[in-house]
């Protein structure tokens, strides 16, 4: 599909009222480069791309100038079912991505059976520069490796991490809420011992205590975790 074809595609699909609130609700997004399409319209636009195979030359179209753009790229790359090809595409993208939506909505299928593979990357990835390549990076460990692949270095790598960026620590903070979902015994010494940096902690107990998924029990023990702000936090 040439870049022309689909901007006007896009176009089409416009709705202004929702525009208006992704533009609120992501910010650091140039509000100009927000077209405004509803995500499950640019899930069948990438579907359609992909199943035509014509998508090689829109993904070299690096940076995008529009968000629905790099929307869409994520999502092509999400159905790209060769894990080789996969990759390299995400790798190539990973580090154009400049916002929470696109870094969280973008995850790769053919991941699940490339586990062992996949976790090389993930340690190269929360080492990065790049906030939302950490952010990736913590986010493919929290869908893959809390459950039957969960290991206990695994928490260990994500509390180890140190940043000024508001949506890294989010996301350490989601990843522990989750963690604590699923591995609460096991993960719930990096709470005790703070093992996160003060503010972090913090937002990891209140997203425990806002989970269904955590007993009463055990939200009213994690409240008791929480941590004095320092005022230079405040």
């Amino acid at each position: 599909m040439k870049i022309t074809d689909l901007r006007e595609k896009l176009n089409s699909l416009q709705d202004l009222k929702y525009r208006d609130m992704q533009i609120k609700i992501i910010p650091g997004v140039d509000p100009g480069s927000v077209i405004g399409v509803r995500t499950p319209e640019l899930r069948n636009m990438a579907k359609e791309i992909l199943k035509a195979g014509d998508y090689k030359d829109f993904l070299k179209e690096l940076p995008h100038k529009y968000f629905e753009e790099n929307q869409l790229h994520a999502f092509i790359i999400s159905g790209i079912k060769d894990m080789n090809e996969c990759m390299e595409q995400l790798e190539k993208f990973l580090p154009y991505v400049d916002n929470w939506a696109t870094c969280d909505q973008m995850s790769p299928k053919v991941f699940k059976k490339h586990k062992d593979e996949l976790l090389v990357h993930i340690r190269e990835w929360i080492e990065s520069e790049e906030p939302y390549t950490v952010r990736f990076g913590i986010g493919m460990l929290m869908e893959h490796f809390l459950d039957e692949d969960f290991k206990p270095e695994y928490p260990e790598m994500v509390a180890k991490l140190r940043s000024r960026e508001y949506y890294v620590n989010m996301m350490i903070a989601w990843y522990f809420a989750t963690a604590l979902a699923k591995q609460y015994e096991i993960v719930l010494p990096f709470i005790e011992g703070k093992k996160l940096d003060d503010w972090t902690h913090n937002k990891a107990i209140q997203k425990s205590v806002e989970s269904y998924r955590i007993t009463e029990e055990h939200k009213k023990y994690l409240k008791s975790l929480k941590v004095a702000r320092k005022r230079s936090d405040i």
